[in-house]
């Protein structure tokens, strides 16, 4: 028995990363999954994004979980796409029970432009809003709703880092507000509304040369090694980053039973990267 048995999720951003890790892991728990990603590249994106074969093979780790999957490609940019997409995912698995909004991008580094900004606000903080506000017709009581926020967010602006980093801040800290505000909406419903703030997080938003960069603005081409040895400077705990599976036991706790009475937080998964930079009581 898994605690999330004939419970179904829907999760944004699943072909790699953390998206497919969450999906994995409330698959594993019993929960059918609607598996929502863009499988293409965005002109504002400054690496590589997921590809078909990646929600693909997202798709069959699902299964192999013993629970049904319904893959769509979707921009959640899309509102009209988005809505249509949840819709048919709900027609095809019965039910809606559980959202996690999870899709977004980092643009850093050379190769920003004012299209980056544009590409992250209508991904990181419009894709949110079109994924939650398309779920909620299908939600009942004892739902939740999970927003991947970051430690960004809590930190504040980040208006250093071109045009894709600051909106990759402000889009986290809206994100923040939103799910505050919406919680004590959906707390009549008995629906619940959290968000996960991670750290660096071991994917491929992370391990690219415009992230690099920002970690090493020394080096003129920063490598992967180069950028490693910088990356527990973010946290308290010496580590370089998280992995995939930290934030995705906390979105199952969050999905389940476990949690019926947890709704408004803001969850830090950032090896006290929060508390080593933010004063008591600030």
């Amino acid at each position: 028995m898994g605690k999330l048995d004939d419970k179904v999720a829907v999760i944004s951003g699943a072909a790699r990363g953390q998206g497919r890790s969450h999906a994995v892991n409330l698959a594993a728990e019993g929960a059918s999954i609607i598996a929502l990603d863009i499988c293409a590249e965005l002109e504002g994106n400054t690496y590589p994004l997921a590809r078909p074969e990646d929600l693909e093979e997202t798709a069959r780790l699902v299964e192999k979980e013993g629970v049904r999957v319904h893959p769509v490609v979707v921009d959640v940019r899309e509102r009209g796409a988005v809505w249509s997409a949840i819709a048919q995912g709900v027609e095809a698995l019965g039910r809606l029970d559980i959202v996690v909004a999870n899709a977004g991008i980092a643009p850093m580094g050379r190769g920003q432009t004012i299209q980056s900004w544009s590409d992250t606000i209508d991904t990181d903080l419009a894709g949110v809003f079109n994924v939650v506000q398309a779920s909620l017709p299908h939600l009942g009581p004892g739902s939740s709703i999970i927003a991947t926020g970051s430690l960004a967010a809590q930190l504040g602006s980040s208006t250093k880092q071109g045009p894709g980093g600051s909106a990759y801040s402000f889009a986290k800290q809206v994100v923040a507000h939103y799910v505050n505000d919406l919680a004590i909406q959906l707390a009549k419903k008995s629906i619940r509304v959290n968000a996960v703030h991670p750290t660096n997080v071991n994917t491929d938003m992370l391990h690219n040369e415009g992230m690099y960069k920002v970690f090493r603005p020394d080096l003129e081409a920063p490598t992967r090694e180069d950028a490693e040895v910088a990356f527990p400077a973010m946290q308290a705990m010496r580590v370089p980053y998280i992995e995939p599976q930290d934030v995705s036991n906390l979105v199952v706790f969050l999905a389940s039973e476990d949690a019926r009475y947890i709704t408004g937080s803001q969850l830090r998964v950032d090896a006290g990267g929060f508390v080593k930079s933010v004063p008591w009581g600030k």
